[in-house]
């Protein structure tokens, strides 16, 4: 595999060695050694999978400290533009984003560390998205930061996304203060 970093430091894009023949295909999508190497440190407590229609959006998500998360995603069947925004308050990228199209085709993934708030916009109907985390689930710590606030600025090239109730009451990013 090979895996790349991106604009914001620690996030990095996790291109895999896709084997195909007339049977299917085989690849890995965990390496421990592989990442490691790369500075991902990943102990897997928890995987999430999730199923959306086309145009779902969500996010932006977060867990606060001591229960702050850290994803490996990818998708499994359709495509998303996925996205990671820095919350680290102290990083010369504080508020900026990167993205991806992760798509079943191309099998990559995205390494989100913990300091990053994440979302994504599903592309195609019934697409199933992968989360291996390395922290359990904390309703009490969760939070979630306006997808569409002016002051991030992403580019997601949708007016009206399909949202839940907790997307579309999100805090806006001028009055959110970064417990990172």
């Amino acid at each position: 595999m090979e895996i790349f970093p991106t604009s914001l430091q620690g996030v990095m894009i996790i291109q895999p060695n896709v084997f195909e023949d007339q049977r299917g295909y085989f690849f890995e999508s965990f390496n421990l050694n592989e990442f490691e190497k790369a500075g991902i440190n990943l102990e897997i407590k928890q995987v999430n999978q999730s199923l959306s229609g086309k145009n779902v959006l969500r996010g932006l998500h977060f867990q606060r400290p001591p229960w702050a998360q850290a994803k490996l995603v990818r998708v499994i069947r359709g495509a998303v533009f996925d996205v990671a925004v820095d919350i680290r308050k102290d990083s010369p990228t504080y508020g900026k984003w990167v993205s991806a199209v992760l798509t079943e085709q191309n099998k990559n993934m995205l390494w989100i560390p913990e300091g990053f708030a994440h979302g994504f916009l599903t592309l195609a109907d019934n697409t199933v998205f992968l989360y291996k985390c390395n922290q359990f689930y904390c309703k009490e710590a969760e939070e979630t930061i306006s997808w569409n606030d002016p002051d991030i600025g992403i580019e997601w090239n949708i007016d009206n996304p399909v949202l839940s109730p907790k997307d579309l009451n999100a805090a806006s990013f001028k009055n959110f203060t970064s417990p990172f």
